[in-house]
């Protein structure tokens, strides 16, 4: 059983006054408006003091955070992360598991081979697992004055930005921040798998080619990387349709962060992005029902898009 911290206690109230103007300014960078400081006094702040109550080793702590897209697995991560810092001196450092794509040239070498879907980025299957364990290996052998690069994928040029514009992180943190829709999964089961869930599995994968095989993915080098994790926390949204629904907002305030009208013209309009999160469903179906059973915090985010703990 975790016991958090009642946010009207005075340790917590001690960290907002020392973290509020920060909140607002990360609140500003991230184009979040009207965000609450109940998210701040009752979320972020009472987690924060609970992983630093945790934290004994001198191996950096791994906190592997999951959820649906666009459930605010990176924005929670950011301002847990910022609390750490700014409350309790903490180094902390963080990234996604959307920065250790494979290559454009990878996954077209997949489509060839195994499934044209295997070329749409975000599945098992996907991913550099490789990286991420290196980069996290890194990270855990870091010393004062190691430097590390942090891989930083571009979802809009589908590419890695130069290494050269990589994270630079300075010595060894304390925390290790890393997300991912389907961060912590387990493979689907067979006695849990179903035929086509929607037009596009109907259409384009109906004997299931695709799906069986990020499943079988999923299986493999991923479970090594998930298995580092010292704590799992799950964002639990109510429903595929808020999926849908999020991730639709998130590419809406991907648009507000962007200048360049190259780069404009590749934001998604909102058939795009429901068709996008197709390649995603039968995934995050199951990460929905199979995840909060065993992930060791579960949020849950409504429809209105509030957060409160249900384990």
């Amino acid at each position: 059983m975790i016991n958090l911290p009642d946010p009207i206690s005075p340790i917590c109230k001690e960290i907002f006054d020392k973290t509020e103007d920060e909140f607002k300014n990360l609140s500003s960078k991230l184009k979040i408006n009207n965000i609450s400081d109940v998210f701040f006094k009752e979320i972020v702040i009472p987690l924060a003091i609970y992983l630093n109550s945790l934290k004994k080793s001198e191996k950096p702590m791994l906190i592997g955070l999951t959820g649906g897209q666009g459930s605010g697995k990176t924005t929670l991560s950011e301002f847990v992360q910022l609390t750490l810092r700014k409350g309790f001196n903490k180094k902390t450092v963080g990234f996604s598991i959307d920065d250790i794509y494979k290559t454009r040239k990878e996954r077209k070498e997949l489509g060839k081979t195994i499934h044209p879907l295997c070329e749409v980025r975000g599945v098992p299957g996907t991913h550099n697992v490789q990286l991420g364990l290196d980069t996290i290996d890194s990270l855990y052998k870091a010393q004062s004055t190691s430097i590390t690069s942090i891989p930083i994928f571009s979802k809009l040029m589908d590419q890695h930005l130069p290494k050269e514009d990589w994270l630079k992180y300075d010595g060894k943190p304390d925390f290790i921040f890393f997300d991912g829709w389907f961060c912590g999964a387990r493979p689907i089961s067979e006695i849990d798998w179903r035929p086509p869930l929607n037009k596009l599995e109907e259409e384009e994968d109906p004997n299931g080619v695709w799906s069986k095989w990020y499943n079988k993915e999923l299986s493999d080098d991923y479970q090594t990387l998930f298995n580092k994790f010292d704590l799992l926390l799950m964002i639990k949204v109510p429903n595929m349709k808020h999926v849908y629904e999020s991730r639709w907002i998130q590419e809406q305030t991907l648009s507000k962060t962007i200048e360049d009208s190259e780069m404009k013209e590749k934001i998604m309009t909102k058939e795009e992005v429901h068709r996008f999160v197709m390649h995603y469903e039968r995934l995050t179906r199951y990460i929905l029902e199979e995840t909060p059973n065993y992930a060791d915090i579960v949020l849950a985010r409504n429809e209105d898009f509030n957060f409160s703990f249900i384990k």
